[in-house]
């Protein structure tokens, strides 16, 4: 439609309603950004790479992706922007870094955990079955003033100063968030309510309990920056202001991310960047998924169920086994987005039975995907991404003999059940030489091919032709 519109609704946590969504270069009767530049642009809060992603880290992950994959569907591939971040500095990184690379130099621990950590992630969320984003800025490119005129940190920090929303004091640059006054709207916190505890430290130079830091100094032995305050670093609200300023405008359509991030971390990249471009709003949609749980408990290094992205594909540490990808993406998406999850391994082999039964349903009828997904499946995912229904949908339609277009709807959130893998070809010829082998009585021969697929993951099943009595077998990969 000419507006924009795809009948896309998604909850705001600033309005706390299920709203329609209309992209921001869609609005207006007069449509001041020309057709064949209109853009969704989405940002979401990444990973601070001082450890292992851990299955909490998942959920917005693949939450995000399959906005990011439906925005696609609507809108257009070319249409739709997603930047998500890396920080790459930060306290916490600094403090792996002496631990697990004593005998360099800070700088080189800090690349040398820093740049494993990334490449785990990547490898990580690839396995999950993730597009890459459009733009992935890591936050040390953004600290000071670039060659290519992006922004960066010290010069949104100055602007700040400049226009009275910040202020120096015992060598650190703080916001005042007594300068804004509707500081607190999306977390519906009154700034006169907030006292210290949960993240807002009391410190004599603050002129408010939760001003917040936008700029540190640096010991001679910490990473740091030359600014106009001296020697330092960047607080860690200030990076996502500026990074997606850089990649998506001073106001964009979408910023997503985890709950736990609505207070402080939100809420003080709505300030910063709305103080220093005179807007009214960072993003027009605030999106926030539930927490998750392991085993009903909250995760944890101290209650011994902290758990990786890792531990989960490539390792036996839960469960004594290992699951795919795609049964994590599904048991992710079968609760919908904003509720808390209950992250189990019954859980995970329920999501593998349902991904088997699909598989041998959809290799039965030899089927392929359709050109579009199912109606009423893209309907439940518009509604806010209400990924339980359109899954049940899925069941629906194989139960009806549509594996096509089941199919076809599990490839739009970036499910694959069938996972041809590049091997059809050369399985069919290897059960084709077993036959021949049986048809031979060389049962040697035939249980040494049995047990070579196996071993790749192909298990056999054997059966009888209904019209000619003959032997025939079908396959399918082990999960």
């Amino acid at each position: 439609m000419d507006d924009g519109f795809r009948g896309l609704f998604l909850t705001n946590t600033l309005t706390r309603r299920k709203e329609r969504f209309l992209p921001l270069d869609w609005r207006g009767t007069c449509h001041a950004v020309p057709e064949a530049d209109r853009r969704v642009r989405m940002y979401v809060c990444g990973p601070t790479v001082y450890d292992f992603a851990h299955i909490g880290n998942a959920r917005p992950v693949i939450v995000f992706d399959v906005l990011f994959r439906l925005l696609r569907h609507l809108y257009g591939a070319d249409r739709v922007v997603y930047a998500r971040n890396i920080t790459d500095v930060d306290d916490k990184i600094n403090a792996r870094a002496l631990r697990d690379h004593p005998e360099l130099s800070l700088n080189e621990a800090i690349a040398r955990v820093t740049e494993g950590t990334a490449a785990q992630f990547h490898k990580d969320v690839a396995a999950l079955g993730t597009l890459p984003p459009t733009f992935e800025p890591r936050a040390t490119s953004f600290v000071t003033p670039r060659a290519d005129g992006l922004p960066d940190m010290v010069s949104m920090i100055e602007t700040l100063i400049a226009r009275g929303h910040a202020y120096v004091a015992d060598g650190e640059v703080l916001f005042d968030v007594g300068s804004m006054p509707n500081y607190g709207a999306l977390s519906h916190r009154k700034l006169e309510d907030q006292q210290a505890g949960a993240r807002v430290a009391v410190e004599a130079h603050k002129r408010n309990p939760a001003d917040f830091v936008l700029w540190k100094l640096s010991s001679t032995d910490e990473p740091g920056w030359d600014s106009p305050w001296g020697r330092g670093r960047p607080g860690w609200h200030i990076e996502c202001s500026v990074m997606s300023e850089a990649y998506l405008g001073r106001t964009f359509d979408i910023h997503g991310g985890g709950l736990d991030l609505i207070f402080p971390h939100h809420e003080n990249e709505i300030a910063q960047s709305c103080c220093a471009h005179g807007t009214q709003k960072m993003a027009e949609v605030w999106m926030h998924n539930g927490f998750v749980q392991v085993d009903g408990r909250k995760m944890s290094k101290s209650e011994g169920n902290f758990v990786t992205i890792a531990d989960i594909l490539e390792t036996d540490k839960v469960g004594g086994r290992r699951w795919p990808g795609e049964a994590v993406r599904l048991l992710m998406l079968k609760t919908h987005y904003r509720e808390p999850i209950d992250f189990t391994a019954a859980r995970l082999d329920e999501a593998v039975r349902e991904l088997d039964k699909w598989e041998r349903l959809a290799r039965q009828a030899d089927a392929r995907a359709a050109d579009a997904p199912d109606e009423a499946f893209l309907a439940a995912l518009c509604d806010d991404l209400a990924g339980s229904a359109a899954i049940a949908r899925v069941h629906q339609l194989f139960d009806e003999g549509r594996a096509a277009e089941a199919l076809a709807s599990l490839a739009l959130v970036g499910i694959d059940p069938v996972r041809e893998s590049g091997v059809s070809e050369d399985v069919a010829r290897r059960i084709s030489e077993r036959l021949e082998c049986l048809k031979a009585k060389d049962f040697a021969e035939a249980d040494r091919i049995r047990a070579e697929l196996a071993d790749e993951g192909i298990l056999l099943k054997d059966g009888k032709d209904p019209e000619t009595g003959e032997r025939v077998t079908s396959w399918e990969l082990k999960r």
